[in-house]
This record gives structure tokens, C-alpha cells and sequence, in this order.
């Protein structure tokens, strides 16, 4: 952007196209809510022309319609790159008009051409059975961002102009969910957004004073305090205002230019003359009336700039011939004939603020990241993998030797710049503190001596709100780029709805042929419930893995890798994966070495297998018992049962299973990674006891193995809301994920042992009361449990 001209302030002439421009919009975001027939009016409206069903949201449509056409002339005029977000997601009818009007739309769907046939089909399928969502949606040209969930559409826009040095992102702020509290912390990203490697966000607050049902805060906020609000966010606000055409398309025009001209000047002083001081970004407050050209009275009531024109301003149509008058008015006020030509297509005039090709805010291949994706070059596994030279005989933090390899990704991206970390405040913390090896935490705000590793072009991003790394990552990755979020496991949490509208995209953008794949989500999930020794009961949920694994199993992945050779292949895949979201969940304290790494890819890529080193199985008949283990404590606590059946009962036969794709316990019908009835019953067996330790909650494998013919055998260990500060060994005891309590059960389901082996059995429940009493001297675990080493 920093070397764009600066054309003269639009001609009278100009201002009338943009006003024309403007009107075609309004009048097809209309025809969208209400028509199924005669979209040109050809003739008087009837009823047979609504649609039956009224559905859709008008009140924001008219304020869109004005950004999307002031920034379609910035676009033309100065050649910028740009992306806008559109906050407001219901004005989905506004959008929807400007691709149609500037032909993305037709190029993408062919089927609905800019005609009137195509006009026409525009309106019938909108928020119709087989049409086009409300909101602004996947099948939207243009489009990065769902508005169905409120409070994300400016972390998307920041993080859409991360490392996009000649983007413009514009981002539509409405103000209802500026209340939200995840919008409320986006206006940070300012102090994150380097000048010299990123482009410019451009936020539009838009004021037009309603939610659905009540007035919103910041419209009745005096001019003076909000001023000083947007002030103390770091930002420069310049106010358009007004509810006559002509004036709010002269003021808005103005300071579109004055935006682009301060955001040219502090990225030229910062790329070209080495400025250093944190720029105050300009922002526009728009203010105009909620509904603006619509009808201003219905049934008595006033409508324009209140709260009923939010949704449908004129809701009986089809039974109410003054409503059906006041519409067709409605509609010819914005005197069509004048913007479409008999064939229905859009006049020069109106056509004439429109930029060209991909600079058409509906064809930018910024908002069809698949585009300008490129493969992550992720360094060889062997440079970082750990030697086992047999199981247990040593250990590492997984994460922290993951943290090499994110190093590597890191360094091998230094001069293309698309690959992100991101995290609340807890990448050191997580182990991955080698990524600071290959760059700096971004950072615009004050430094300070004692500060460490802060970067203003750096590439983890940390900052105590999961909302903003979540919108951060989402953004940068529909963009075209890859990236990480590492979190605490238990507030990961904090994004479920998030995640869940992320999920629904990629579902949806699946089934859409233009839209190209983009890079999976990635989520590493650490300092997990079992090794919260100091925070205690409230860092203590691992129920994230649920609620993914109750979303769309085309786009869903869990893997709970067991070591650190495992998390090193289940990284490299989903770091190179695409369309999914993977949620990783590792432990960053040291944890036994059991797989080498050729033995950790087969495994990993079975996704659930036999280790036979572990058991006591002779292969001569099926085993009397299968120990289960996914995640690395249950792992461990299942090695050490397996262990001590070893010692006490020789003669029993033991499988031990590990899972690392949790997926893999679901029928396959019911997730492309489950395994066939057949595969399953081979590995777990028909009838046999199954002892399953689950690093979750253990109702999860329950319902994912409800429908295999040995599910009435499944026992399953998890966590079960008992924690606190303690030590990690009373976490699992505490819990009956224990390796006593495992060789417990052991002997409690397999037929004929528990008389048999009564002696062993009391020995176990032995240890597991001098456990509690040793702890609460000693304040540390048992020796024999803190000194145990595989020895199979």
C-alpha cells in the first residue's frame, strides 16, 4: 500500500455514481428478504411475488452497502489490495448484492447470471429451502468470516493482515457486538501489528444505534467519551454522520481518503525511513439511522432508526395490501430503471466505482486462502527425534522436544512469513521456548530493559486472551497461511463456540468446489489435567476433546500422542494437513521414552495398536484381559499395571493397547478414522475384560465404542471431577486411573481370578492407603512409584 498516488476528492459526478451504485444495492438487498418473482417490476407487485417465509436482516444492509461502495472507489482509484470483514454477518443480503453487482457473484455461480433471470434467482434462493444462508457465509464470494456468532469480526481482520505487507483489510464493526467482550479485546491487536511486514487494518465502527431489541452502549455514548474511549484503544477515529445521501457520501468518501493517506504515510515512515514509534491507526465511526431508505413508519410505529428494522420491517406482505403498497414503494423509491437496463444488468453508471478482476472485493484471492497456500516446510523428523534404545529406559518432555521442530518451521519461513504461534502468555511455559531461537514475540508496544525476546516483526504472538489468539490464528489461516495455538488445556475451553463456528465453515467450504483447502487448525493442548501440581482444581478439564469430537467428523482429528517420538509424527501430519481441525493434547513434563520414531510413525499412522513388547500374550489364544491406555499418563499408569500383573500373576495373559487417534474407537460408519468391526474385535477382542485408562472423561470412550459387540466388557478410567493441589501420583489415585486400582479391576472382571488372586488384590488397595498417609508427610509420592521404571 505504501506506494499507492493520491487521486483528487471524487467530482460531483462521481459522488452521483456512488450514489447510484449504492441504490442498486439497497434495492437488491431488498428484493433478496422479500421476492421470489418479478425482481425488476416489471409490473405492480402482488402477493404471489413474496416469499412465503420472510426471513433476513435489513437494518444493517443500508450501512454495508455504503462501506462496500465507498471502498470499492479507495480500491479502483489507488490500486490497493484489499479485504473487508464483514462484522455484521446477518447483513448477509448486503454482500450478497455487491458480488452480483460486481459480477463475482455470476463468475462463481454461473447459474446465477447478471440478467434478470439471474436478478430473479439472486432474490428467490435467499433464506430459502436449497438457496443461500442469511448470514454472511463460506458460500459467499468475498467472504472469510461468519457473522452468525458476534465479537470476532476484528481478530479476523488482524489476523487476515498479518504478514500480508500490501493488504488492506477493512473491517465492518457493528455496534452490537462491540459489547461483546471478545471485540472489546480486539482493539489491542493494534499494539501487535508491525508496519514494516504486515498490512493495515481499517476498522469501520458502525453506529446505526440498535441491536435486535435495544439500543446499543457505544451509540449513546457522548461523542466526547467515546471519543476517549476509541482514543485510549490506540486508534485515530474520523466520524462520518448523517441521514442525507448526498452529505454522508461526500463525508464518507473523505475519510476514506484521509484512512488510506495516514495508513500509507506510517507504513512508508516505518518500511523506508526506519520509523520505530507505534502508529495510531485512523478508523471511521459511522453513524446513520438503522434501516436508513426504508420504510420510516409501519402500522402507526416509527421503523427507520429504531430497532424493527432490524430483521423484516414489513412483515404481512402477503396478507396486508398496505404492507404490499408500502414495499413496492419502498422498492421504487430507489428508481430502479435508472440502475438496470431493460435486460436487468447494471448500468455504466452504476458499475462505474467497480474495481476489476481479483481487486473485486468478492474475487480476492485473499479470501480464498487455498489460493496462495503453499506447502509448510516442515524439517526432517530425525533431526529432532529422540533415541529409545528400549522402552522406558529414558524421558523427555514431549512439548519441549516438539519445540525444536517448531524451530526448525519457524526458521525455514523467516523470509516467506507464513507461519504463526500462537498462545496466551504460555509459550515458555509449554516448553516451545526454542522457537525464540528463530524469532521474537510480536510486539509494537512499549519495551522496557527487563523484557525478553519481544520483537517487533516477530512471529509468536502471546496475549492473555484466548478469543484473540483463536481469531488471530482463524484469520491468518483463511488467508493462505499455517500456524499453531498452544494452550493450557483446560481453557481451551474459552473458545468452544469459536471453534465450533470454524468447524461449520470448513464443513461447508468441503462441499464448495471454488473454495480451495486451507491449513488445518492445530491445536496443542498442555499442562494437562494430571500435572497441575500448583494450580490445582481449576486448571483441571479435559473436556475440549469432547465437545470437538461432537462436530462434523469429516473435519475433526484428537490425538493424544503417548511420547515424544509420537507427538513428532502427529505434529508433522497435522502441520501438513489441510481442512481439519487437530487438537493435540501432550504434557510438558518429562514423560518415558517407549517408541523409536520409525516406530512411532507405524503406530501413529495405525492410530491405535498392539504393543506387544508390553503384554504377556504367547500368541497361542486370545488374551485373558486388554489393558487400554490413550494419553501419556494413563499410558503410564497402564505400563506399570501391566507391569506389576507381570510380577504378581505370571500366568495371566495381558494385552496392552495404546490409542493415540481417539477417532479410532468410533465405528467407521461414524468417522473416516474409526475402525471396522472387524479390526476392532481383533485388537480389543469380542468377550474379554477391556481395562481402558483415558486421559479425559471416561463417558467419551463409552460413547464412542457404545455400538461394539464388546462394549458390555469396556471398564474405563478417567478423570471424574477429583482434583486439587497435590502431587501428580494422588491425581490419578484420586481418580482410579492408578496402576493399583487398574490391577484392582483387573482382577475384579477376568472370571475365576478374583478368588485366585484375593491376596494380590489386597496388596494392591494396601499401597493405595499407604499412599495417602506417605503423601500427607512427606508432601511427595510414594519412592516405588516415583523411582519405577519399565522393566518388562
Amino acid at each position: 500500500m505504501s506506494d499507492t498516488h493520491t487521486p483528487p476528492a471524487p467530482s460531483d459526478q462521481e459522488l452521483a455514481a456512488l450514489d447510484a451504485h449504492w441504490r442498486a444495492a439497497n434495492y437488491l438487498a431488498v428484493g433478496q428478504i422479500y421476492l421470489m418473482a418479478n425482481p425488476l417490476l416489471t409490473r405492480p407487485l402482488t402477493p404471489e411475488d413474496i416469499k412465503p417465509r420472510l426471513l433476513g436482516h435489513w437494518g444493517t444492509s443500508p450501512g454495508l452497502n455504503l462501506v462496500h461502495t465507498h471502498l470499492n472507489r479507495v480500491v479502483k482509484d489507488r490500486g490497493i489490495e484489499a479485504l473487508c470483514v464483514w462484522g455484521p454477518g446477518h447483513g448477509g443480503p448486503a454482500v450478497l448484492a455487491n458480488a452480483w453487482l460486481e459480477g463475482s457473484y455470476s463468475e462463481t455461480y454461473p447459474d446465477v447470471p447478471r440478467t434478470a433471470e439471474g436478478m430473479g434467482r439472486l432474490f428467490k434462493q435467499f433464506s430459502f429451502p436449497g438457496g443461500v444462508p442469511s448470514h454472511v457465509a463460506p458460500e459467499t464470494p468475498g467472504s472469510i468470516h461468519e457473522g452468525g456468532e458476534l465479537g470476532y469480526a476484528l481478530t479476523h481482520a488482524y489476523g487476515a493482515a498479518f504478514d500480508h505487507p500490501g493488504l488492506l483489510v477493512t473491517c465492518v464493526v457493528g455496534d452490537g457486538e462491540a459489547e461483546t467482550g471478545p471485540l472489546a479485546a480486539s482493539w489491542h491487536s493494534d499494539k501487535f501489528l508491525d508496519p514494516v511486514h504486515d498490512g493495515a487494518v481499517l476498522p469501520v465502527l458502525h453506529l446505526n444505534g440498535y441491536k435486535i431489541a435495544n439500543p446499543t452502549v457505544l451509540a449513546r455514548l457522548p461523542e466526547e467519551e467515546l471519543d476517549q474511549l476509541l482514543r485510549g484503544y490506540g486508534h485515530d477515529p474520523l466520524y462520518v454522520t448523517g441521514d442525507d445521501p448526498a452529505t454522508v457520501h461526500r463525508a464518507m468518501a473523505a475519510a476514506m481518503d484521509t484512512a488510506v493517506e495516514r495508513i500509507t504515510a506510517y507504513q512508508r515512515a516505518a518500511r523506508e525511513d526506519g520509523a520505530t514509534e507505534r502508529p495510531r491507526w485512523p478508523m471511521i465511526v459511522l453513524r446513520t439511522p438503522k434501516g436508513w431508505t426504508g420504510p420510516k413508519e409501519v402500522d402507526g410505529l416509527p421503523v427507520e432508526g429504531t430497532w424493527r428494522s432490524h430483521q423484516v420491517p414489513l412483515s404481512g406482505v402477503r396478507d396486508n395490501p398496505e404492507h404490499l403498497r408500502q414495499l413496492e414503494a419502498w422498492l421504487r423509491s430507489y428508481r430502479p430503471e435508472e440502475l438496470f437496463d431493460a435486460d436487468g444488468r447494471p448500468t455504466e453508471q452504476v458499475l462505474a466505482c467497480v474495481p476489476e478482476a481479483t481487486a473485486r472485493l468478492g474475487s480476492t484471492p485473499y479470501a480464498n486462502g487455498g489460493l496462495l497456500l503453499r506447502d509448510l516446510p516442515v524439517p526432517p523428523l530425525e533431526d529432532h527425534a529422540v533415541r529409545v534404545d528400549r522402552p522406558g529406559s529414558a524421558s523427555h518432555s514431549p512439548t519441549q522436544v516438539l519445540g525444536g521442530l517448531l524451530e526448525g518451521v519457524m526458521a525455514a519461513t523467516a523470509e516467506r512469513r507464513d507461519f504463526r504461534v500462537v498462545g496466551p502468555d504460555e509459550t515458555a511455559s509449554n516448553r516451545l521456548q526454542a522457537l525464540y531461537r528463530a524469532t521474537g514475540k510480536a510486539w509494537q508496544a512499549q519495551t522496557l530493559p527487563t523484557d525478553e525476546h519481544l520483537a517487533r516483526d516477530g512471529r509468536v504472538m502471546e496475549v492473555l486472551s484466548e478469543h484473540l489468539c483463536q481469531g488471530w490464528l482463524e484469520g491468518y489461516l483463511l488467508t493462505g497461511r499455517h500456524g499453531l495455538f498452544s494452550s493450557y488445556e483446560a481453557f481451551a475451553h474459552i473458545v468452544d463456540s469459536m471453534v465450533n463456528q470454524h468447524i461449520k465453515w470448513l464443513r461447508t467450504s468441503r462441499r464448495l468446489p471454488w473454495r480451495l483447502p486451507i491449513a488445518s487448525l492445530n491445536y496443542l493442548l498442555t499442562s494437562h489435567v494430571w500435572r497441575q501440581d500448583h494450580n490445582g482444581f481449576s486448571h483441571q478439564d479435559p473436556g475440549f476433546v469432547d465437545h470437538i469430537l461432537n462436530k462434523s467428523p469429516e473435519v475433526v482429528r484428537v490425538y493424544l500422542p503417548p511420547d515424544a517420538n509420537t507427538l513428532l509424527s502427529v505434529a508433522d501430519h497435522a502441520l501438513r494437513s489441510r481442512d481439519y481441525v487437530n487438537v493435540i493434547v501432550a504434557g510438558k513434563q518429562p514423560t518415558f521414552d517407549w517408541l523409536t520414531l520409525e516406530e512411532a510413525r507405524a503406530h501413529c499412522a495405525r492410530g491405535a495398536g498392539a504393543w506387544e513388547w508390553a503384554g504377556t500374550e504367547d500368541g497361542s489364544r486370545e488374551p485373558d484381559v486388554v489393558l487400554g491406555c490413550a494419553g501419556d499418563v494413563p499410558t503410564q499408569e497402564v505400563l506399570a499395571a501391566a507391569d506389576l500383573l507381570r510380577r504378581h500373576l505370571p500366568e495371566l495373559a495381558v494385552r496392552v493397547v495404546n490409542v493415540v487417534d481417539i477417532a479410532r474407537m468410533l465405528p467407521h460408519e461414524e468417522h473416516p478414522h474409526g475402525m471396522p468391526d472387524s479390526e476392532y474385535d481383533a485388537l480389543f477382542t469380542r468377550d474379554k475384560p477391556v481395562i481402558f485408562a483415558y486421559h479425559g472423561y471416561p463417558w467419551l470412550i463409552h460413547r464412542l465404542a457404545y455400538r461394539r459387540a464388546g462394549h458390555a466388557n469396556l471398564h474405563v478410567r478417567g478423570y471424574k471431577e477429583e482434583g486439587t493441589t497435590t502431587t501428580p501420583f494422588d491425581m490419578v489415585v484420586r481418580n482410579d486411573l492408578d496402576r493399583y486400582r487398574l490391577v484392582m479391576d483387573v482382577i475384579d472382571r477376568v472370571p475365576g481370578l478374583g478368588v485366585r488372586a484375593v491376596a494380590v488384590r489386597q496388596a494392591m488397595a494396601d499401597v493405595r492407603t499407604r499412599h495417602h498417609a506417605w503423601i500427607r508427610e512427606h508432601g511427595v509420592d510414594l519412592p516405588e512409584v516415583e523411582e519405577w521404571s519399565w522393566s518388562g
